[in-house]
């Protein structure tokens, strides 16, 4: 980084990726920084700037050496599992500033020496105290899956039997009763069940009542007259959609399917109408949304149809690297590992990132949001105008 960059960073003040630091010399303080910034989104560390006014107080050689080797130790030994820095010293207005490029954590949650896990917030920090945020944290670096969690007080007598032999038959071509196997040891072989309670894929997809342990794991869905959710007025309006995965995938592709208009396409008076919009665009990004959502984030999918577009709003934003660029080529990031590998025998869906290839293949007009702010993945899909 050159002056003048660093400059015009100086001149923007602090932020959730800027910390300034006059200077650094307690290393359980700063590790308590480094910690935060690893299990957040990464950022800069700059030591020299008075984090009150911005201004310039350079390090001399001997703070500049002892510094460095103060913030190598912190990284080392104060944070757990320990992080990697790269620093770097700017010389601007012949002063001296460090910079310690913090990088977004490989095995969050990071933590302090103490146990203490932190994240940015804002130009702040604070401490993660939920379990549901530590989840989070565990699942963005790979060591969990929600769908793997254990749903306590379920049992076996929460499945849908009668889905899960249809299930069965798919996937393995043979019937229960064929199997060597009880209905435990299957469900447990499948992880759709552990020590005798259901996983959260297992609820998911084969439970009776999932909304009874798992409330939010709905489907608002809501029809309006106009463009804009805050003044547009109710056309149709449905309590939220609740059921096992197919359940809930059927009654909101309806509710879609019956706020559209069909298009005659041919001259012949009596030819079959299509619909404005393809259904197996409706379809795929609909399975989009129940499969890759963020189970950990408890709330519902919604869907509003309005006058010009159909948004389609999932929780939680792409995981990982993931970017709208990688999945428009068929990149994709298992988010839900159980729900990937059994749902192409419940729903139209393939899995191998072909899904919202597909959806574009058939309807050009779509629009994705990666909304990393409110922690949404939206799929806006146009309609034509028929007017």
């Amino acid at each position: 980084m050159n002056a003048s960059e660093l400059l015009e960073i100086i001149q923007m003040g602090e932020s959730s990726k800027v910390q300034f630091k006059l200077r650094v010399n307690n290393a359980n303080s700063i590790a308590a920084e480094m910690v935060a910034f690893s299990n957040t989104k990464g950022g800069l560390i700059i030591i020299g700037i008075d984090d009150k006014t911005g201004q310039i107080n350079g390090l001399s050689f001997e703070e500049l050496q002892v510094t460095n080797e103060l913030l190598a130790n912190a990284a080392s030994n104060n944070v757990k599992a320990p992080i990697y820095i790269y620093t770097e010293t700017v010389k601007v207005k012949e002063q001296n500033i460090i910079i310690a490029h913090i990088s977004e954590g490989a095995s969050k949650p990071h933590m302090d020496n103490n146990g203490t896990i932190w994240v940015k917030n804002g130009s702040d920090k604070r401490k993660v105290v939920a379990k549901e945020e530590l989840a989070r944290l565990l699942q963005s670096s790979g060591n969990l899956y929600a769908d793997e969690t254990v749903v306590n007080g379920t049992s076996i007598d929460d499945i849908d039997e009668k889905a899960f032999r249809v299930f069965v038959q798919k996937k393995l071509e043979k019937s229960i009763d064929d199997l060597d196997l009880t209905m435990p040891e299957l469900l447990s072989n499948l992880g759709l069940m552990k020590n005798g309670n259901l996983t959260l894929g297992g609820l998911l997809m084969f439970g009776k009542e999932p909304q009874k342990f798992r409330p939010t794991f709905t489907v608002h869905c809501m029809a309006f007259k106009g463009l804009d959710i805050a003044t547009s007025v109710y056309q149709n309006k449905k309590e939220p959609f609740e059921g096992n995965l197919r359940s809930v995938y059927e009654q909101t592709l309806a509710f879609i399917i019956q706020n559209l208009k069909e298009v005659q396409v041919e001259e012949d008076f009596n030819s079959l109408g299509q619909l404005e919009i393809p259904k197996v665009t409706l379809q795929e990004l609909l399975v989009n949304a129940l499969v890759h959502r963020d189970y950990f984030i408890n709330s519902s999918i919604k869907v509003f149809v309005f006058n010009d577009r159909v948004e389609i709003i999932s929780p939680g934003k792409l995981p990982n690297t993931l970017t709208i660029e990688n999945i428009k080529t068929g990149t994709s990031v298992i988010r839900s590992p159980i729900l990937y590998s059994n749902v192409p025998y419940i729903l139209p869906f393939q899995g191998v990132g072909s899904g919202i290839r597909r959806a574009f293949s058939k309807h050009q007009d779509i629009e994705l949001v990666n909304d990393t702010d409110r922690e949404l993945f939206i799929a806006i899909i146009k309609r034509p105008d028929l007017d």
